[in-house]
């Protein structure tokens, strides 16, 4: 028995095209909704969860209808190209929003204009005056003409411009105090951008229709296209294909911060994020046009089918395995399996905070790029699969994901510490991001599925993805509100503080660590679940 690797190739190609969507997905969308339509951190935060609602429902009845689906192009194939052609264009279409929001900012408001000004490094306190002096400018405007109410006025002078003074007063300002002064004016031109998103909300509810159409379309074709790779994939051989199509979709992540970082769109807020919509829908329509090329779903079913009978893998033969449901866990494996869960959500509600929020957190708290950290962190979680599967082997999974929860938490804790002069050492603490995080992905899962047998595998599963999309739906809203009371650089405690709180329940997990058997090749040790 040996692996088709190129046919596996090609089968995951459809998970390539998904990763490089929702890794583009995640980092532009965020920077549109709060720069461009205004939006806070919650609101913003909670459109980010939309995807993750919808998955929750909508997945696992995708997989169901193409399980009893029956056409020419087999089971999957007919999910896999109406969602993609569909999600493609939808996300072209964005940059039409996005254009034209952009357009409407630079011509209605100032906001284009005072943000370009500090950007400059050695912004002088004149300058700082001049920006305080038009934003009191702009305000009183709005006022004048009948836009915002006197109140709302109130609000801004006593928030920011007023606020701008106690920082203005001395003669040389203190990096700290700068700090202060963007922190002011980021909430100026946020705020400023909703008043233009409120009065004329056309361009928003389109942006939020196209977006939610390419979420729909993800939807349809998500789990079927995993489901494909088993389906064209004898038992025994589904660990190594599971492996080549975990890499294909890192490799659909990395691509997509490439784009990212060709188009010099990870830092500035106030440009067009056309190319990124354009080019990533143009690499999905030629990825589905080479995986419709090559991969002919009946006919590898077919070949499974009758590999399957040749080596008495039938569907007799695997119900005859043993079965154990949840109920029948004995009461310390049961616990051990909520306690992992638990665990699963504390350590995705850390994490994903950091991946939704930190496209707004870099360039605007450390006036640096966000793609360049995301690249290395996949780079090295990389790097670092074989070597951790070498050591989950000697040392068991539950003490390896605590060391991942150990590093990790350092991590995301010392960025609290980071200054735009000191933003350089986060190239090294997300290469440790990654690591660590490669850490606790590789094992957590299979100690979920090591509590199951038989049929069971797909059940528990379902445990492991309801739990972490529940962190996902959450913790985007959840850091977002804190963000907006708080601040921006509230956002790596509050991660660190729930991946440290992880680390308690996994201190209790007592099952699930069973003996891992030696990998028969180097490339099963990408065989984890990367979501």
């Amino acid at each position: 028995m040996k692996l088709d690797y190129k046919k596996t190739f090609y089968v995951g190609l459809a998970f390539f095209l998904i990763t490089l969507f929702w890794q583009t997905y995640d980092s532009v969308i965020t920077k549109i909704l709060i720069d461009k339509f205004g939006m806070n951190q919650t609101w913003s935060g909670l459109i980010m969860a939309l995807d993750n609602v919808l998955a929750l429902f909508l997945i696992p009845l995708f997989g169901l209808l193409s399980d009893k689906q029956k056409s020419k192009r087999g089971r999957r194939t007919p999910y896999i190209i109406v969602g993609t052609i569909i999600a493609a264009f939808a996300f072209m279409a964005l940059s039409f929003s996005d254009h034209y929001q952009t357009a409407k900012l630079e011509t209605e408001t100032s906001v284009v204009e005072d943000y370009q000004l500090i950007q400059d490094d050695n912004i002088t306190q004149t300058e700082w005056f001049t920006i305080q002096t038009a934003i009191n400018t702009e305000w009183t405007g709005l006022l004048n003409d009948g836009i915002i109410t006197q109140e709302k006025y109130n609000s801004i002078d006593s928030e920011i411009i007023s606020a701008m003074d106690q920082f203005l007063v001395d003669n040389d300002i203190t990096q700290l105090e700068e700090d202060q002064l963007k922190e002011l004016f980021y909430d100026h031109v946020n705020q400023r951008a909703w008043i233009e998103t409120s009065q004329s909300p056309t361009v928003f509810v389109v942006f939020v229709v196209n977006l939610l159409v390419a979420l729909l379309a993800m939807s349809i074709f998500r789990s079927p296209a995993v489901a494909l790779m088993p389906d064209v994939t004898i038992k025994p051989l589904r660990s190594k294909a599971n492996a080549v199509i975990n890499l294909m979709g890192t490799f659909g992540g990395i691509l997509a911060i490439v784009v990212l970082t060709i188009f010099s769109l990870d830092n500035l807020s106030y440009v067009s994020y056309a190319p990124a919509f354009i080019t990533v829908g143009v690499l999905m329509l030629v990825l589905l046009g080479v995986f419709l090329w090559k991969v002919k779903e009946p006919k590898l079913v077919k070949e499974r089918e009758a590999l399957d009978i040749k080596l008495g893998l039938t569907e007799e033969a695997e119900a005859e395995e043993l079965h154990e449901s949840l109920e029948d866990l004995s009461k310390d494996k049961r616990k051990s399996l909520f306690l992992i869960l638990a665990s699963v959500f504390l350590w995705f509600t850390g994490y994903n905070a950091v991946t939704t929020k930190l496209s707004d957190y870099a360039p605007k708290v450390l006036e640096m790029g966000f793609s360049m950290p995301l690249l290395i962190a996949q780079g090295a979680a990389l790097i670092a699969f074989i070597p951790i599967g070498i050591i989950a082997t000697k040392i068991g999974r539950r003490k390896t994901i605590l060391i991942g929860i150990i590093m990790l938490t350092l991590c995301f804790g010392s960025v609290y510490l980071l200054t735009p002069d000191t933003a350089f050492i986060m190239y090294i603490i997300f290469a440790l991001t990654g690591i660590s995080w490669a850490t606790i992905n590789v094992n957590s899962y299979p100690m979920v599925v090591e509590l199951a047998k038989g049929s069971d595998v797909g059940k528990y599963t379902g445990f492991y993805y309801t739990f972490s999309m529940a962190a996902q739906i959450m913790t985007p809203i959840l850091s977002g509100f804190l963000m907006d009371i708080m601040g921006r650089k509230i956002l790596f405690p509050y991660a660190a503080l729930f991946v440290l709180s992880s680390f308690v329940t996994m201190m209790l997990v007592r099952h699930g660590d069973a003996k891992i058997l030696k990998k028969d090749s180097v490339l099963e040790s990408f065989d984890v679940d990367m979501d």
